[in-house]
C-alpha cells in the first residue's frame, strides 16, 4: 500500500480503534520520503545514504502520557496492529474520545513553489558542483589543504489524521549545499564552513552559487591563519548576522518551547510579560518564511505554520507549542510540532528563529565600539535552559579597536546568561540573514534557520587563550 492508498474511511478506523480503551487523543501520521545525499572528500566522490522510505506512527495520548507505535509497512494490517499497540496499554478502559468524521484531504498550501525538482536533474550534474566547490576552495589559497563538500535533497510527502477531524497532506522539497574547508601553514590549522539551504528545489544551485560557497569557506579558514589569540575578559561584543542568530537560538531559542516551560525547567517559565531583553529587541519563530530551510506548510501534526512573536520590545509574548502542551494549557497551536520522520513522537520545535532587524549600519556600531571583539561566525556550544547559562565557542572571531575591525583571533568563547545578553544588546543593524542548520534535540535533528542582523552586546565575557 502506497501513502496515496490511506483513505479517509482507513484512517478514521484506525483512530477509533487506538482509542477504544481509553485516551484524550488519537493521531496517525504518515510518511513518503525520498532523499539523495552526495559528498567529495579529499577529491573523492561518494554517496551517501539515500534512497526511498515510507511508513507512520500511531499515537494516543492520556492525560501527560504518550503512547506511540510505527511501522514502515503501509498496510491495514499494521495500522491495525500499530492501534492495537497503544490501545493495550489502556486495556480496560470504557472507551477515550469521541472521534470527529474525518472529510476530504485538505493540501497543506505550499509556502514556496518548487521551479525545479531536484530528482529530475542529473546526479552527475549535482556531483560536478562539488567538484566545482573543490577546485574554488584549492584555488583560493595555497594553505587550503582539504575540503570536504556535501549535497543533500529530499522530498517528503506526508498526510496526518487524529481524532479533532483533521485530514491534512502537505509536500515539502528542500535543497542544501555545504562547504568546509581546511587550511594549514606552519602547524597551524583553522577551518572555514559556509552553507546554503532552502524549501525550494534545485534552482537555487549553480556553479557560481557553489564556488562562491565554496571561496567564502577558504577565506575563513585562510583568515584565521593568521589569527593572534584572544583576549580574555569582559568586553563589547559585536555578533555578526546570519550565522550569529546561533546563539539566540541555542542560549534562548530552546528555553521557549513549551515542553520546558511544562517542565518547569526553562529559565521563561512564570515569566510571560516581563521584560527579558532590551527594549530594542523583538524576536520570533516563523516556519510559513516562504522557501526558508526551515519553513513547511504545516508542521508535523498537520497546523498550520505560522509568525509568531516570542519577544516584543524587550518583552516575552509567546512561547512555541505542540499540539498536546497546547491543549494542556487551553492555548492555539503555533505550528511548531515537529519530528525528524514517523518513528518519532512530535515534539515542540523551533523552525526559522529570529531576531528582528534594526535601523542601524554595521559601520555605525563598529564605529561605536572602542575596544571589543567582533564575532562573524559561531561554533558549537553548551547551555544550560534552566539557568540560561551557556559557552560558546566562535568560529571567526575579530579584535576591534578605536571603532575599526582589526586583527584576526582564534580560540575565543563567549560565556554568559541568555537572559543577561538579550538586555544587554544595545545596537542592530539592518543587514539581516538567515542561515540553514540541523537542529538536535532528544534524539531528533530537523531542519531549521536561524535569522540576524549585526548586533551589538554592550558587555558580555569572552574567554581566550591570550
Amino acid at each position: 500500500m502506497q501513502l496515496d492508498d490511506l483513505t479517509a474511511d482507513l484512517l478514521g478506523a484506525t483512530i477509533r480503534r487506538a482509542l477504544r480503551h481509553g485516551g484524550d487523543f488519537a493521531e496517525v501520521f504518515a510518511e513518503d520520503r525520498r532523499s539523495l545525499g552526495l559528498s567529495l572528500e579529499d577529491r573523492r566522490l561518494e554517496r551517501a545514504a539515500g534512497g526511498r522510505e515510507s511508513g507512520f506512527g500511531v499515537r494516543l495520548t492520556s492525560g501527560e502520557r504518550t503512547y506511540y507505535s510505527y511501522s514502515d509497512d503501509l498496510s491495514e494490517t499494521d495500522l491495525q496492529r500499530a492501534a492495537d499497540a497503544v490501545s493495550a496499554a489502556l486495556r480496560g478502559g470504557a472507551g477515550g474520545a469521541p472521534v470527529t468524521n474525518l472529510g476530504a484531504v485538505a493540501a497543506a498550501r505550499g509556502t514556496a513553489v518548487v521551479a525545479v525538482p531536484p530528482a529530475a536533474v542529473a546526479t552527475d550534474v549535482k556531483a560536478a558542483l562539488l567538484r566545482a566547490a573543490d577546485d574554488a576552495a584549492r584555488a583560493a589559497d595555497p594553505a587550503v589543504s582539504q575540503v570536504i563538500a556535501g549535497y543533500l535533497e529530499s522530498r517528503q510527502r506526508l498526510l496526518v489524521a487524529n481524532s479533532l477531524g483533521a485530514l491534512v497532506a502537505d509536500d515539502r522539497t528542500r535543497v542544501r549545499f555545504t562547504v568546509n574547508v581546511v587550511a594549514r601553514r606552519d602547524g597551524v590549522i583553522q577551518t572555514g564552513y559556509e552553507s546554503l539551504g532552502k524549501s525550494l528545489g534545485f534552482e537555487i544551485l549553480d556553479e557560481d552559487v557553489a564556488q562562491s560557497l565554496a571561496r567564502a569557506a577558504a577565506g575563513k579558514a585562510v583568515t584565521m591563519l593568521d589569527a593572534r589569540p584572544a583576549p580574555t575578559g569582559p568586553m563589547a561584543v559585536v555578533m555578526g548576522n546570519g550565522f550569529g542568530g546561533t546563539l539566540f537560538h541555542e542560549a534562548c531559542g530552546h528555553g521557549l518551547e513549551a515542553d520546558g516551560i511544562a517542565k518547569g525547567s526553562s529559565i521563561y517559565e512564570g515569566r510571560m510579560g516581563d521584560l527579558v531583553a532590551s527594549a530594542i529587541v523583538n524576536a520570533y519563530d516563523d516556519g510559513a518564511i516562504a522557501g526558508e530551510w526551515g519553513s513547511a506548510a504545516v508542521d508535523d501534526e498537520g497546523a498550520p505554520t505560522q509568525h509568531t512573536v516570542v519577544i516584543e520590545q524587550g518583552r516575552l509574548r509567546g512561547f512555541l507549542y505542540d499540539g498536546l502542551r497546547a491543549r494542556d494549557k487551553g492555548v492555539a497551536q503555533t505550528g511548531n510540532g515537529r519530528r525528524q520522520s514517523f518513528r518519532h513522537v512530535p515534539i515542540p520545535r523551533m523552525t526559522t528563529t529570529c531576531i528582528a532587524p534594526g535601523e542601524a549600519s554595521v559601520d555605525d556600531i563598529v564605529a561605536a565600539t572602542d575596544h571589543g571583539f567582533y564575532a562573524k561566525s559561531l561554533a558549537g556550544g553548551q547551555v544550560e535552559p534552566a539557568s540560561g547559562n551557556f559557552v560558546f565557542g566562535v568560529a571567526e572571531g575579530y579584535l576591534i579597536e578605536h571603532g575599526r575591525v582589526t586583527a584576526p583571533l582564534r580560540g575565543a568563547t563567549l560565556v554568559g546568561n541568555g537572559i543577561d545578553v538579550l538586555k544587554s544588546i544595545d545596537m542592530i543593524a539592518s543587514d539581516f540573514e538567515v542561515k540553514s542548520g540541523i537542529c538536535g534535540k532528544d534524539g531528533q535533528a530537523v531542519p531549521v534557520g536561524t535569522g540576524q542582523a549585526t548586533l551589538r552586546i554592550a558587555a558580555m565575557t569572552v574567554g581566550g587563550t591570550g
